[in-house]
């Protein structure tokens, strides 16, 4: 395997910055993802693809409720990739002093994001490291048009603080990532 070549292949790419947000009961959080996609091309009944990491707090919460809502964000919220991005939602409450309303779900709705899909579970795929949703939108709201922030723009805007801290993140993820997909590959193996 030319792992080369596959991250060059990816590193062409670049993906919009989304934030998910989820409650179950009085708990709720909110995390940043690019793994995010358009599922179904009939109009009338919308899905998306997410996948998330299981070792997150918003994970645990989506596993609950079952639902969720994802926000398209733009530059000028650039600020909630580090809120949501760096801390976890075990050690503080990311929503606290952020105005928020909800809709279909009771997931929580973030005020500023340029679009907004609040959505349903309806089947998921567990991948070892990830869980893969498969979601009903159930509404959503296009609030404003501006181009989405993506992952490549937020590397460029990143203060040096903030772009350490998203490496040291996302080092630590890597090597979580890492053993549970050995883990999950040794199970499928033996079964």
């Amino acid at each position: 395997m030319d792992i080369t070549a596959f991250s060059e292949v990816f590193d062409t790419l670049d993906r919009e910055i989304w934030l998910i947000t989820a409650r179950a009961g009085d708990r709720q959080s909110g995390l940043i993802a690019t793994y995010v996609s358009k599922a179904s091309l009939v109009a009338t009944h919308p899905r998306v693809t997410v996948g998330l990491a299981k070792h997150h707090f918003t994970h645990e919460l989506i596993q609950e409720s079952g639902a969720f809502c994802m926000h398209l964000i733009d530059e000028d919220h650039i600020d909630w990739v580090w809120y949501f991005g760096i801390p976890s939602g075990r050690d503080v409450d990311k929503l606290s002093g952020l105005t928020t309303n909800t809709s279909v779900t009771g997931s929580p709705i973030l005020g500023g994001a340029l679009a907004w899909l609040d959505c349903r579970v309806e089947a998921q795929m567990d991948t070892g490291d990830r869980t893969v949703y498969l979601a009903q939108v159930l509404d959503a709201r296009m609030v404003q048009s501006a181009p989405p922030l993506t992952f490549k723009r937020v590397l460029e805007l990143a203060p040096p603080d903030k772009l350490q801290q998203l490496r040291l993140g996302m080092e630590h993820d890597i090597e979580v990532d890492r053993n549970a997909i050995l883990e999950w590959r040794r199970q499928q193996a033996d079964s």
